[in-house]
């Protein structure tokens, strides 16, 4: 066993250092500066002594970051652009509110393209910018960026990711380029087609340009292959069909660059993944024999489905608008009573919940070495290349409420599933309910849960992680409140740090 840890331990150092190394050789180069305009964080990319170059405003989507944009922002640096992205507020580390929320939709809306509108006359301005300026977006930034665009008749072209906006005529905004992942929904695919079949007086074709581009009425519909909403951030495809758009809108011939930071960063996370097995074995044993309430399947699967169908029943009609967090108000309510009901159900069962450890202290100390895992190991560099994971002073304060309820989910799943003899499969399938139950969610109340669809891949994979640590951490230390509790404070930062911040 020590042999295999051994080799664990080297295999996935080796692909992180190689990880590091190929992702700090994409800016090379290429010149950062920071800035902040009107309290809007901004980062300029471009080329060292390059002679002026249009340059193009990048903004992320819902709950992301300008990390999130990093990737096509290095693609059009490298290839002579001036590429400058931004936090949108309430996102990141922007340190404003985002009034409105979606209660107020158009109130929102407008404070999302007041910031846009605050970038793009920092980019004209720019000593590196030549004075002309296009925009790129992903999401919800598509629709904000039309907006920003069709008010601004000197915005060149737009280049819209994930595509949703419906406030498009066939001369504007100028030059419009539609990439969506060719995995995604169909219905969103649709409404892309629909704006550029617009311009082609018929069923518009993927990879056909339409219109007039030198006269700004150009209309372009693209799939990136092998992508869905958050890969075509990273696919191939999006970063040369924006590419060649832009060099046809301006006028320009230089390519060849693209950003493949996608493998390196799979490898970087796989890689530290993997060293949560050998660290695991470092973690001592809190129990003599596995605890847990060992139920079989007839006894567990009831009690798994029963909170994943009450929970979005109860909580449907219920406010849920306690925190000045967006959507991770309901995530901690959600997690929180599904929590309870899990308990409730074992407790059903007449098998004892746990009041405290046999070894307290030892569990305590391993429960915030597997916390520190997430939010260090992990979090720093989804900080440095992912999405912004450091978080203000007042996503801190939001930290503790919504811990408690992802505590009171964890703790109660992992004593669930967990156990000598328990239900082979069943850790997996108490997930898939709860992702089942976060679906009925949205099901009944779509206006307000939208959002949740869009980050379901991310909460899919951080599930993922969480139970393949999980079980690498209890099979070292036989009891469920490490992995339960690491978890739940993993969880919890993520959603401090990500959601947007409202007033």
């Amino acid at each position: 066993m020590a042999g295999l840890r051994n080799f664990f331990l080297v295999l996935s150092s080796i692909a992180v250092a190689v990880a590091l190394i190929e992702l700090g050789g994409q800016q090379s180069g290429l010149v950062a500066t920071v800035a902040d305009v009107q309290g809007v964080p901004v980062t300029v990319l471009q080329k060292s002594n390059h002679a002026p170059a249009p340059a193009v405003v990048i903004a992320h989507g819902f709950s992301g970051s300008q990390q999130l944009m990093a990737p096509l922002a290095t693609t059009l640096a490298q290839n002579g652009y001036v590429a400058v992205t931004f936090d949108f507020s309430g996102h990141g580390r922007n340190a404003r509110p985002l009034s409105g929320g979606i209660g107020d939709a158009a109130k929102s809306t407008e404070v999302l393209v007041a910031d846009v509108d605050r970038v793009v006359a920092y980019a004209r301005a720019l000593a590196g910018a030549d004075g002309r300026v296009a925009l790129a977006g992903h999401s919800m930034a598509t629709d904000v960026i039309v907006r920003a665009a069709r008010r601004d008749p000197l915005i060149a072209a737009v280049v819209a990711l994930s595509f949703f906006a419906r406030d498009v005529t066939p001369e504007s905004p100028k030059n419009l380029l539609i990439v969506d992942g060719a995995w995604e929904s169909q219905r969103l695919i649709d409404v892309g087609a629909d704006v550029v079949s617009a311009t082609a007086g018929g069923p518009a074709q993927p990879g056909v340009t339409y219109g007039d581009v030198a006269r700004g009425a150009g209309r372009r519909l693209a799939l990136a292959r092998g992508a869905e909403h958050i890969g075509v951030l990273y696919s191939y495809d999006a970063h040369a069909e924006t590419l060649a758009w832009l060099n046809a809108v301006f006028g320009r011939s230089e390519a060849g660059y693209i950003d493949r930071r996608g493998l390196w960063l799979a490898l970087l996370f796989g890689g530290l993944i993997a060293l949560a097995r050998p660290l695991a074995a470092l973690l001592p044993a809190l129990a003599p024999a596995p605890l847990g309430a060992a139920l079989p399947w007839r006894r567990l699967a009831p009690r798994a489905i029963a909170p994943a169908l009450l929970t979005p029943l109860l909580l449907w009609k219920a406010p849920t608008d306690f925190m000045p967090i967006l959507l991770g108000d309901y995530l901690t309510a959600h997690l929180g009573l599904y929590g309870l009901l899990t308990a409730a159900g074992i407790w059903a069962t007449r098998v004892s919940l746990p009041v405290a450890p046999a070894r307290l202290w030892p569990a305590v100390a391993c429960s915030i070495a597997v916390a520190a895992y997430y939010t260090l190991a992990l979090g720093v560099p989804l900080d440095a290349y992912v999405v912004s994971f450091a978080p203000t002073m007042r996503r801190l304060t939001l930290l503790p409420v919504i811990f408690a309820g992802c505590a009171a989910y964890f703790l109660a799943d992992e004593w669930l599933t967990r156990g000598q003899g328990a239900a082979r499969g069943g850790y997996a399938f108490s997930k898939f309910c709860f992702v089942a139950s976060l679906a009925l969610a949205v099901a009944l109340n779509p206006r307000r849960l939208f959002f949740l669809v869009i980050i379901s891949v991310v909460v899919v994979i951080l599930l993922a992680v969480y139970g393949l640590v999980g079980h690498w951490v209890y099979a070292r230390t036989r009891d469920p409140l490490p992995g339960a509790l690491g978890a739940a404070f993993g969880l919890a930062w993520a959603i401090a740090v990500c959601f947007p911040i409202v007033d």
